[in-house]
């Protein structure tokens, strides 16, 4: 459950963020409205952004969990602890390719038999219909992130459309952690109505930034990116089976991992049956495909 309680330490790809009432506020659980489409919707359309929490069965999402951790080479994982656990050794393994490129887990991984059976669940597509008011598909660019204590590497404050220009904007994204996700190990946050803020309003805060030669990030430094716009980063500590879902143009972003047990969660992207479909997005996920 989300609960209010001292956190010190905080950063973002390396940037620190203090936690406190200037920089954060707890997210808004809005699983009593899932039996009420209409104020589901009007939730996601005023807030966009949803926390939906048990829709998921836990068993599913740990198995999921431990097929992943269980591909990586046994070195990555502290001895004695079973893959499910991911719990880091503090060491990669030396030979560990690039992540999520060809040759790494994290690219056969997502084309799984098994991971495109959880994509794929009734659940997740009835969801994305409910809220998309219509048929939905789901887009076969899915993606795991994974994140280890040390890396110093998470998503930098980012809106999704920026990446997904060439298609509608008609369209969704799940966000599901596979497994407990509390603040300190880096699960999604998301920066308070920034859904309403415009194209010239947001470009100045890419004046900070650890991508200059890349336009489609915000900024690296999330206390920057929080001062700059007078708005607070959302947060919770996510349990097994909880998923927020996202409109295209909400700015969120990721801290960095700050405990032994790794981040491991998965992107999954729904749009409306017929709208204009972004090319880039219709293979299966690589991280070196330009996307």
């Amino acid at each position: 459950m989300t609960t209010a309680r001292p956190v010190s330490g905080l950063t973002s790809n390396g940037a620190a963020i203090p936690f406190n009432d200037t920089y954060f506020v707890p997210m808004t659980d809005s699983s009593d409205l899932l039996a009420e489409p209409t104020a589901l919707r009007e939730r996601l359309r005023r807030d966009g952004h949803l926390l939906l929490r048990g829709v998921l069965d836990p068993d599913e999402v740990l198995r999921l969990r431990e097929q992943y951790f269980a591909q990586l080479d046994p070195g990555f994982l502290a001895p004695g602890t079973p893959p499910v656990s991911g719990v880091y050794s503090g060491t990669v393994p030396a030979g560990t390719g690039e992540y999520g490129v060809p040759g790494h887990p994290a690219h056969s991984f997502v084309r799984s038999p098994q991971f495109q059976r959880f994509s794929e669940q009734p659940v997740l597509r009835r969801l994305a219909e409910t809220l998309l008011q219509g048929p939905a598909q789901l887009l076969p660019r899915k993606i795991v992130r994974h994140f280890y204590l040390g890396s110093l590497r998470a998503s930098r404050a980012h809106t999704d459309y920026e990446y997904m220009t060439r298609g509608t904007d008609q369209l969704l994204t799940t966000w599901i952690p596979l497994g407990d996700c509390p603040l300190p190990m880096g699960g999604l946050i998301y920066l308070e109505g920034s859904h309403t803020l415009t194209p010239d309003q947001l470009d100045p805060l890419r004046d900070v930034t650890d991508r200059p030669h890349d336009s489609r990030p915000i900024s690296h430094d999330l206390r920057w990116t929080a001062e700059r716009t007078a708005r607070r980063w959302l947060w919770a500590d996510y349990t097994t089976g909880d998923l927020t879902i996202h409109t295209p143009h909400i700015v969120h972003a990721s801290l960095d991992t700050g405990t032994h047990r790794m981040r491991l969660s998965a992107d999954l992207r729904f749009q409306l049956d017929g709208a204009r479909t972004d090319s880039r997005w219709t293979r299966p996920w690589s991280a070196d495909d330009g996307a």
